[in-house]
Formats: structure tokens, C-alpha cells, sequence
């Protein structure tokens, strides 16, 4: 528990690095005078290289253990974190983007890989509370940029590099654990590549390709909340900057509080199911938002944030299942592919709101839950790899 509690701690401040960026977008688009469309390209480039990398992180880290990898990451989002408060320039916005990106795309490979190490056969528990940690860390982004930045400007986002040095030293306990126990964790992780020695089936790569469609499904709509919803709450309502903030922050707070349910529930109650009901359930909600009045704006903001966000857990704990002893890799290509398609969504929904309006995104958005009723295919269980044939590697 301890182990799980400093990875959850690690992540929290990771994504409270990285949510500093979206939450800063009304101020940095008055300051350098941007549009839509860059804002889009900045969440573009902060997402891309969030998730170019993580895939081949969670590969290399699978077969060679990096115990110290972590802080690396964490120093190289404490770099982006110093230039954005001291950007002069667009060039040097993107700049920064790409390097809390890179920071993020070392982080959750490996620290995924760990908390399943430390969940004791609880996984879907420990995958969730260490997402609970990320998600509420998103959460505090808009919050202390209307307590911290808002009064003071860009450059007070530099205090935010004590909150990384902080990360790191938490980091760096957690890789002398893994450094300790590495013997131990070696072993655990040869017990099971065995099972993954064998070519992954035709019924598991259809079930993967299932998982992926709805991870599109999800990121793309919870980009256009993250990335554009402040904008939306302006346009249509008249909001302050501030104001908006307050909405954002908790519709973050309920994505974490669904992050931290669907695991334990998937556990209990089976992954498909949650799956299932949380992509899909969301879809009377997304479809009434674009109507609604600012009251109900921010009660079905919630709803959404709550019932959507329950499904990354079972998904990622489900697609390891379908794959074991490439626990890594699995992570890294899920958290790259929803970063990836997270800042492709971005870019695409910016150009769309320079063109239509930033109301038409939520018009455009809100039939994507409606590809959950793919879940319908997903097998109760994941399907096994089939037995490795002697001397051949997967």
C-alpha cells in the first residue's frame, strides 16, 4: 500500500503538472492573441509526445527495469513547467508542451507496470487508485490556477516547480523500492511471460481493436470538455475566466472520483460491465449538454466526468489480461493511444470551433458515446494467448 500510495501521489502531481496547460488556455489565448486553432495544436503537441514514446517505454521497461526512470520523467515536466512560465513566443508555448509531454510519456508506462507489481492481485484496485491520483491532480490544475496563476500572471506558473521537485523526491523512494526488491519483482514478471509467449489469438486482437474504439470514444469527448469547456461556459453564458475554472475543476474532480470506482467494481462485478455501462451510459447526458441551462451545464458536466471516467480502469486492466507479461507495454500503448488521439481530437475540434462556433463542438461530440455499444462483442472474459510453441518468441 505504501508503494501504491506514492505511485498515486507520483501520478497526482504528474497530471496536475500536465492539467496546468489546458487550464491556462483563456489567459494564454488573451496574452499572445491565439485561435482555436492553435490552442488545439498546443494540446496537439503536449498529447503527441505523450504518446509517441510511452509504447516503446513500456517495451524496453518490460524486458529491462528502469527503476530510476521515473524522476527522469518528472525532471523533464519540471523543465516544461519552467518554460512555460517564461515563454515570450507561440514557438516556445509548443516548446514547453512537448516537453511536459515527454515527461508524462516516460511516467506512466513504468508506473503502471509497478502498481500492478504492488496490487497484490487486486489490480483493477490499485490500477484505479493510482489513476484516482492522476485524475485528481488534473482536478487541482484549474483550482490553483484561479487560486495562484490568475492573480499574478504566466510567470507565477515557476512556483509549480516546487510541487515538481517534490515529485521527484517522491519518485526517487519509489525507485529505490524497485531497486531493492528487483530480484523479486524480476521473478514475478518471469512467471508469467510464459503465458505471453504465444501469439496473441485472433479472438484477443478483435477484442483489442474493441478496447481501442471505445478509448477513441471516450478521449475524443473528454478532450472537449478539458481542452474547450471554459470556452464554451464564456461564450454561451457570459462566464468569467475565473468562474469557468470552478466548472472545469469539478468536472475534473468527478472524473477522478469515476476513475477511483470502476476498478473495484470491474473487480467485483466483471470488466465488460463496467465498460459497458460507463461509455455508453453516458450518452443521454452528452446529448442533452448543448441545451442545457448553466444550472444543469454543470450537474451533467459531472454526471459525465463521474459515469465516463470509470471505464479507463477496466479497460487497461482487461487489455493486460488479454496480454500477460506485457504489462508495460499494454499500458504504454493505451496511455499512448488515448494521449495520442486525445491531442489529435484537440487540434481537429479547435479548427472546428474557428469554423462553426465553440457550441458546435458539443453538437459534433455528443453521439461518440454511442460507440460503447461495441461492448457488446467484448467476450465476458478476455480471451488467453494461445500456448507458446518451443523455441519461438512472440
Amino acid at each position: 500500500m505504501r508503494v501504491l500510495a506514492a505511485l498515486s501521489v507520483g501520478h497526482l502531481i504528474n497530471d496536475l503538472l500536465q492539467a496546468l496547460l489546458p487550464a491556462l488556455y483563456p489567459l494564454l489565448k488573451q496574452e499572445f492573441s491565439l485561435t482555436f486553432t492553435e490552442i488545439g495544436l498546443i494540446t496537439f503537441t503536449n498529447q503527441v509526445t505523450a504518446s509517441v514514446l510511452q509504447p516503446l517505454v513500456g517495451h524496453y521497461t518490460d524486458r529491462r527495469p528502469q527503476p530510476f526512470s521515473l524522476p527522469v520523467g518528472m525532471s523533464l515536466t519540471l523543465a516544461g513547467i519552467l518554460l512555460l512560465a517564461f515563454a515570450t513566443s507561440f514557438a516556445w508555448l509548443l516548446v514547453a508542451a512537448a516537453l511536459v509531454g515527454v515527461g508524462s510519456s516516460i511516467f506512466h508506462p513504468e508506473s503502471s507496470r509497478l502498481a500492478r507489481l504492488a496490487s497484490g492481485g487486486r489490480h483493477g484496485f490499485a490500477q484505479s487508485l493510482f489513476q484516482t491520483g492522476g485524475n485528481f491532480g488534473s482536478s487541482l490544475g484549474p483550482l490553483l490556477t484561479v487560486l495562484v496563476v490568475l492573480p499574478r500572471g504566466q510567470s507565477s506558473v515557476a512556483w509549480f516547480a516546487l510541487v515538481a521537485l517534490a515529485g521527484i523526491a517522491v519518485l526517487w523512494r519509489v525507485g529505490h523500492w524497485h531497486a531493492a526488491h528487483r530480484r523479486r519483482v524480476t521473478a514475478a514478471a518471469a512467471a508469467v511471460i510464459p503465458a505471453a509467449a504465444g501469439p496473441i489469438s485472433r479472438e484477443a486482437r478483435r477484442a483489442l481493436g474493441l478496447l481501442l474504439a471505445l478509448v477513441f470514444s471516450k478521449y475524443v469527448y473528454l478532450v472537449s470538455l478539458s481542452s474547450y469547456f471554459m470556452f464554451f461556459l464564456i461564450d454561451r453564458f457570459g462566464m468569467t475566466m475565473a468562474s469557468a475554472q470552478w466548472y472545469l475543476f469539478a468536472f475534473l474532480g468527478a472524473v477522478a472520483a469515476g476513475t477511483f470506482a470502476g476498478g473495484p467494481i470491474g473487480d467485483r462485478f466483471g470488466r465488460k460491465h463496467v465498460i459497458w455501462a460507463s461509455i455508453l451510459g453516458v450518452l443521454p447526458f452528452t446529448v442533452a449538454l448543448p441545451y442545457a441551462s448553466l444550472f444543469w451545464t454543470g450537474v451533467l458536466s459531472v454526471l459525465i466526468g463521474l459515469i465516463l471516467a470509470s471505464a479507463f480502469s477496466a479497460i487497461l486492466v482487461y487489455a493486460q489480461e488479454l496480454m500477460p507479461g506485457r504489462v508495460g507495454f499494454v499500458a504504454g500503448m493505451f496511455f499512448g493511444f488515448a494521449f495520442g488521439i486525445a491531442g489529435l481530437g484537440a487540434a481537429a475540434l479547435g479548427k472546428f470551433a474557428d469554423w462553426y462556433g465553440i457550441s458546435a463542438v458539443y453538437h459534433a461530440c455528443a453521439w461518440l458515446p454511442a460507440i460503447g455499444l461495441l461492448a457488446w462483442w467484448l467476450p465476458d472474459q478476455p480471451p488467453r494467448p494461445r500456448a507458446a510453441v518451443p523455441g519461438v518468441r512472440a
